[in-house]
């Protein structure tokens, strides 16, 4: 059981930024700082490819209602990474076997995915977007920081990624109206686009 918690810290961080994950995780075993980390993860093609979409991901996350759209788009592909990492880090040690440990990152990626993918809509009901950005940026360091806090002290990493998953839970609870209103109003703006899109542009004045 030595690598769960690593498997459930790297769970929660990827449901915030999967590709941030594969890409500390990779550079650590890369680099011999642990070996924990199997060589599929330190593959230089894995590597760049992770390095692009997190480039792309640092980018979009800032920008309201584009943040939002590619946390949708993501409500799969961060639980398999989460579940991918797990049962692979879970193989490295052979202390944990890799259903189970698919199971701990996936099922956990998915409820810090589902916190972050709340609050953001919550955020986009304001009309600054400085939030997003102060948000965004907040995350990626949170990230980086327990990633490689988890590498030094994994115990520790675990109980504070389950600390912050579980203020993110509540949170989310409170939150509930306003992510309301941003499904509202993002479907109010597609009813509008359908209703120009039918219409089409006004005649010519004569």
């Amino acid at each position: 059981m030595s690598v769960l918690p690593l498997v459930f810290t790297s769970g929660w961080a990827s449901g915030i930024n999967a590709y941030a994950v594969v890409l500390l995780l990779g550079v650590f075993g890369a680099t011999g700082l642990t070996d924990e980390v199997p060589e599929s993860l330190q593959r230089p093609d894995v590597l760049i490819v992770a390095g692009v979409l997190f480039l792309c991901e640092a980018v979009a996350d800032k920008v309201p209602y584009v943040d939002s759209v590619w946390d949708t788009v993501h409500t799969v592909i961060r639980p398999v990474s989460g579940a991918v990492v797990g049962a692979l880090l879970a193989g490295q040690s052979g202390s944990l076997s890799d259903l189970a440990a698919g199971a701990v990152g996936g099922s956990t990626a998915l409820a810090s995915h589902a916190v972050k993918t709340g609050t953001r809509m919550a955020i986009n009901t304001s009309p600054e977007p400085f939030s997003n950005f102060v948000m965004s940026t907040a995350e990626d360091l949170g990230v980086g920081g327990i990633i490689t806090f988890a590498m030094f002290y994994p115990e520790a990493a675990a109980i504070i990624a389950a600390v912050l998953l579980l203020i993110g839970l509540f949170l989310l609870f409170f939150l509930v109206s306003r992510i309301r209103r941003f499904l509202r109003r993002r479907a109010q703006r597609r009813e509008e686009k359908l209703l120009a899109g039918r219409t089409g542009p006004p005649p010519p004045p004569p």
